[in-house]
């Protein structure tokens, strides 16, 4: 009778490997796993992978009403994980009017002048994300210049962290006899030049933003997934500000519309110069701390800000910026070395305060002087918290020495990159900052060599279109840069510090779910973890390099489900 029992049970516990509801075979799995194995098929049951092998082994566990999909030998890897973008404010960036994708002086001049003969006099005219070094000319269109386009109309160019306007716009806001270290004035004749920092954003008198019905923002959110989805995207880690954005996500999951899993950064806002236990205070009304929720919406780190960016002259460098800032964005003071909002002894408190309230921590931190101010107030913090398991990271970073890289591999301290950066802005550096500071610019090999765990994203700000987008969110664009070390002017820079494509792929899969502490659960094809995987429509690891830009998601899969399928698919042939 126990023999029985004992072969009774032992059949019921094998039943599950044999019920696998999706069967993809006949292809080349790319694993990711610690060996880099590749496969012939891949077996699903209820949303994780079942097996891994051989077609013959994997076919055999095949149920009468299970798909059984013929990849007619094409590659499949791991779901792909975007570690930053901000699919909230691009999801409502294109819903009135697609946001022109400007490339010179001569044709953002010609869009201003499109929307003054539509728009009535006095009514703002305003590109929400606009960075004019990457205009052809890398410069800013003068005020005169945006004034001669449209004499009547307030003109506003928003480059995050620092923008342009015409005189119409000072006029509007009555700014033109006002002083404030935001609004930059000429050395010689004390006008306004028409540059304005981000610190002096709010003195504009622009319209309010139009706030959308919940439900509206809602579609919105879903279709701007979806189009994550259609390049390859399984996760992504959303870095918007509000902590009250997760509902978004939890009401699309509760829906059954969420197709994309999400790991939500936390902005905080609060004063820095409070004392330890005011901060620690402050971290617990938000309620929740980092991992907390499931395997499709999770709370991320803890952000702050640290400096302004490098398109616009203000991020924290480690030496002045020197005379290429003068000639680009008007920067007269030889000592200026950008913007530092928060120093390494005001940083640390909340550092700490992270660690001891259970909370991941990063920065946005766009210069190489903000990389060390960061990394001074981590080893201060580390001496009574040790950080190597807690997955702090620096976000962009951009120019990294050796010094900063050892820094980092001990303290366990994350890269988190977007090589589209390096596509869009390696030409302007070259330009503004000279050969000796480029060759530290996104050095990815020696980021790797140093054992530094680098994390790849996009900053997706505005625009649906994966490519033309502000930043492009294509992540097979984003693993050709890295391997090409090509930009989008055709320039290439520094390549010995070019990734090999395992390595490309692994920025995108495995190392990002360390990111989020879900190296477990998925960044690679593994009996146990979440079945979220993309079929490609050519090999990532042997085509011809030029062809890795070209790459397409011809289907995509999360935790078993097909949400993305081309007309050339397996599924539809």
């Amino acid at each position: 009778m126990i023999l029985i029992l004992i072969l009774l049970t032992a059949f019921i516990q094998s039943v599950p490997a044999w019920a696998a509801d999706m069967i993809l075979h006949n292809g080349k799995i790319v694993a990711v796993d610690s060996a880099f194995s590749v496969a012939e098929a891949v077996a699903v049951r209820d949303g994780r992978i079942v097996a891994v092998g051989s077609n013959e082994r994997i076919l055999a566990l095949a149920n009468d009403s299970a798909p059984i999909i013929d990849l007619h030998g094409k590659t499949v890897i791991p779901g792909l994980i975007d570690n930053h973008l901000h699919p909230q404010t691009a999801c409502v960036s294109e819903l009135q009017e697609e946001i022109p994708d400007v490339r010179s002086i001569a044709e953002l001049l010609a869009w201003i002048g499109e929307q003054a003969k539509k728009k009535k006099p006095g009514e703002w005219i305003i590109h929400p994300k606009l960075f004019f070094t990457r205009l052809q000319e890398m410069r800013a269109p003068t005020k005169a210049e945006l004034d001669a386009a449209a004499p009547q109309h307030p003109v506003f160019l928003n480059g995050s962290y620092g923008g342009v306007v015409n005189s119409a716009a000072l006029r509007a806001s009555r700014l033109t006899n006002v002083e404030h270290p935001g609004l930059q004035r000429d050395a010689k004749s004390g006008e306004l030049t028409g540059f304005i920092r981000a610190s002096a954003f709010r003195l504009l008198k622009v319209p309010p933003e139009q706030d959308l019905p919940y439900e509206q923002r809602l579609d919105a959110l879903e279709k701007m997934l979806r189009r994550y989805n259609a390049v390859g995207l399984t996760s992504v880690c959303d870095c918007f500000d509000e902590s009250e954005s997760l509902r978004l996500y939890r009401d699309l999951r509760d829906r059954g519309r969420l197709t994309v899993r999400v790991f939500r950064n936390i902005r905080i806002a609060f004063d820095f110069k409070k004392p330890l236990a005011d901060i620690k205070k402050e971290i617990r009304k938000l309620g929740h701390r980092t991992g907390d929720g499931d395997e499709w919406v999770r709370v991320g780190a803890l952000k702050t800000f640290m400096d302004g960016g490098i398109l616009t002259g203000t991020a924290w460098l480690r030496q002045p910026w020197g005379e290429g800032a003068k000639e680009v964005y008007g920067i007269a003071d030889p000592t200026y070395r950008g913007v530092l909002h928060i120093t390494a002894k005001e940083l640390a408190p909340l550092v700490q305060a992270a660690c001891e309230s259970g909370w991941k921590f990063t920065a946005h931190c766009t210069g190489g002087g903000g990389v060390d101010v960061m990394l001074d107030a981590f080893e201060k913090v580390n001496g009574t918290h040790p950080l190597s398991d807690r997955r702090f990271s620096i976000i962009h970073g951009n120019f990294f020495t050796t010094e900063s890289m050892e820094r980092m591999q001990k303290l366990g301290v994350y890269a988190d990159m977007q090589p589209a950066w390096f596509y869009k802005d390696a030409d302007l550096i070259r330009r503004v900052l000279g050969e000796k500071r480029l060759a530290t610019f996104h050095p990815y090999k020696s980021l790797f060599d140093a054992g530094v765990v680098v994390n790849g994203g996009s900053d997706h700000m505005v625009k649906f279109d994966s490519r033309a987008a502000i930043n492009p969110y294509n992540p097979f664009l984003a693993m050709w840069t890295v391997v090409t070390r090509t930009t989008e002017r055709g320039s290439s820079f520094s390549p010995q510090q070019a990734l090999t494509r395992e390595q490309a792929l692994k920025m995108y899969t495995i190392n990002n779910a360390y990111a989020s502490f879900e190296e477990d659960v998925k960044g690679s094809i593994e009996p146990g973890k979440l079945a979220d995987l993309v079929v490609l429509s050519d090999d990532l690891l042997i085509c011809a390099v030029d062809r890795i830009k070209d790459i397409r998601a011809l289907m995509t899969i999360v935790g078993g489900k097909i949400v993305y399928a081309a007309p050339d698919s397996p599924v539809s042939q």
